[in-house]
């Protein structure tokens, strides 16, 4: 896929100082360009590459003034940074604007679906499914029975969602997820054995919810695991049974959530942290990685360690940690001085 600079141009609101008919066909770093490529400078260190570089555009602040030659095309922006995300955006919509069904793949008779969907091959859609419209459903996705995914929704290869869950509008399944598996439950037995407790609820993905590579969210025992609204999960990451996630919470790689707990808004959790079950932790939470969370957390609380405590104090803490040797070491001897005047 090529575009020229003067499609750039026009997407960015930008102006062109160069060839308005150059082609590009990648993205570069500005140290890396190579002929055909687009690039940006945002960071006034990297400006010696925009000398140098062998990109065919670079997109630039309309502050940004040259002191030599430039063999690039610039496209100057208000704000270079913000209008290669942009760009960026664009690109993945036009790339991810696959429609049709592909085959081989099997979609119910009893599925729903709306308009300008696609099903990539190998795909498998079961009974009573609703699919809303310009959902992206990749190749190899497994959709259970009574699925319910919103509109422009798109589910990556290798996805699992298993039956009952609900998707909202404008989410992102990476490959790998799986959504929907039972729950750890089981019963301990008079001679030791675990009997296994039926897991018969489901999950609630709200809308604008994306979920990294290789997370897994468990159903309900009853009821429902919910992800409000805006949630951002990295991958690698274990939601139990009947957790709750509130609205805009961010989630790092590896964390661990343990079942029935609930963690509140606008929260933001470090990656390998891990949160025992059946907690309440409040709004505006901030818990750095590695933390241990074996308690219920207040509003606006930050936290860190294992016993997680406040973070001031296990700074201030810390610096006691890493002098133990030489306290223990004082104390010792102010011991033996006070003995041997005794």
């Amino acid at each position: 896929m090529k575009f020229t600079a003067q499609q750039i141009a026009d997407i960015l609101e930008g102006d062109i100082v160069g060839s308005s008919d150059v082609e590009v066909s990648k993205l570069s770093k500005i140290e890396e360009g190579i002929e055909g490529s687009l690039t940006f400078l945002a960071n006034p260190k990297y400006t010696p590459y925009i000398y140098s570089t062998k990109a065919s555009i670079t997109i630039v602040n309309k502050t940004f003034k040259p002191e030599n030659d430039l063999k690039t095309t610039l496209i100057k922006v208000d704000d270079a940074y913000k209008s290669f995300s942009k760009l960026l955006e664009y690109y993945n919509v036009i790339k991810l604007n696959k429609t049709g069904i592909e085959e081989p793949s099997h979609i119910s008779k009893t599925t729903t679906y709306g308009d300008n969907i696609y099903v990539g091959a190998f795909s498998y859609i079961g009974e009573f499914v609703t699919i809303g419209n310009n959902v992206k459903v990749f190749p190899g996705a497994y959709i259970g029975d009574n699925v319910v995914i919103g509109d422009n929704t798109v589910i990556f290869s290798g996805a699992k969602i298993y039956s009952e869950t609900v998707i909202g509008k404008f989410c992102v399944i990476n490959s790998g997820v799986i959504i929907g598996a039972d729950g750890f439950g089981f019963a301990p037995g008079e001679n030791g054995e675990y009997s296994k407790v039926p897991q018969i609820g489901n999950v609630i993905i709200e809308d604008f919810v994306d979920i990294g590579a290789a997370t897994t969210i468990d159903r309900a025992t009853l009821g429902s695991t919910i992800i409000r609204h805006g949630v951002k999960l990295d991958n690698q990451i274990q939601i139990a049974h009947n957790v709750e996630i509130g609205k805009n919470t961010v989630i790092a790689a590896q964390t661990g959530i343990a079942g029935s707990t609930k963690i509140g808004e606008n929260c933001q959790i470090g990656g390998q942290v891990g949160i025992v079950g059946h907690l309440i932790i409040g709004n505006n939470v901030k818990i750095q990685a590695q933390s241990g969370i074996g308690r219920n957390v207040k509003d606006n609380e930050v936290l860190q360690g294992s016993p997680a405590i406040a973070y001031g104090d296990f700074n201030k803490s810390y610096v006691h940690f890493k002098n133990l040797p030489k306290i223990v070491k004082d104390i010792n001897e102010i011991e033996k001085k006070i003995h041997g005047n005794s």
